[in-house]
């Protein structure tokens, strides 16, 4: 499964509904450990809708999120870049899931510091959704510490109804603002 777009992909054009570029896009689920601000050791990602389809996130690597002493743990990065490159299908008004991901680490990301993440996508092919992303530290000129390019693969809302935990779907559902962001995606092809 290549994460590169095959011949006959095309970008297609934003969502008509999408958020506009410099809106500050919601959390899809409040302890996602991803995005969610409520989750107590998660990267608390936040990020806004860019030109096209591109995303600028932003994470502050924190004391939970060491491997070596000092230092971001890789496996956090890789969760910060498949969450930053998720928050595409907000422009492209589909849900997906990661199908796969790759992740090249260039250089040490240290505790306290911040990766500005710039995800964008590459070309859609059918359900998948090519995409590639660039972390930076410091800001968005910042040195890059890492990079990723990923195929998600579009799926329908019953996917995490009929997957998810009862107790957490149902929870969710409960909650009219989680359940308008869920509604938001009813266009899906």
């Amino acid at each position: 499964m290549p994460t590169t777009p095959p011949p006959g992909a095309v970008l297609p054009p934003r969502a008509s509904g999408a958020p506009a570029p410099g809106t500050v896009l919601d959390p899809h689920y409040d302890l996602c450990f991803g995005c969610g601000p409520d989750h107590p050791q998660g990267l608390r990602l936040t990020a806004v809708a860019g030109e096209g389809l591109t995303v600028d996130s932003r994470f502050t690597v924190r004391e939970v999120h060491q491997g070596a002493p000092g230092l971001a743990h890789g496996g956090v990065l890789t969760t910060a870049m498949d969450e930053a490159l998720g928050t595409l299908s907000w422009l492209l008004h589909a849900p997906a899931v990661t199908g796969r991901l790759e992740t090249d680490f260039v250089r040490p990301v240290p505790v306290d510091a911040d990766l500005h993440i710039h995800a964008r996508v590459t070309g859609v092919h059918g359900r998948k959704v090519y995409s590639a992303a660039e972390g930076r530290i410091g800001g968005p000129d910042g040195p890059v510490a890492v990079r990723a390019q990923a195929l998600f693969v579009q799926v329908k809302l019953e996917h995490f109804t009929t997957h998810g935990r009862p107790e957490d779907i149902k929870q969710a559902l409960d909650d009219p603002d989680l359940f308008k962001r869920a509604r938001a995606f009813e266009v899906n092809p």
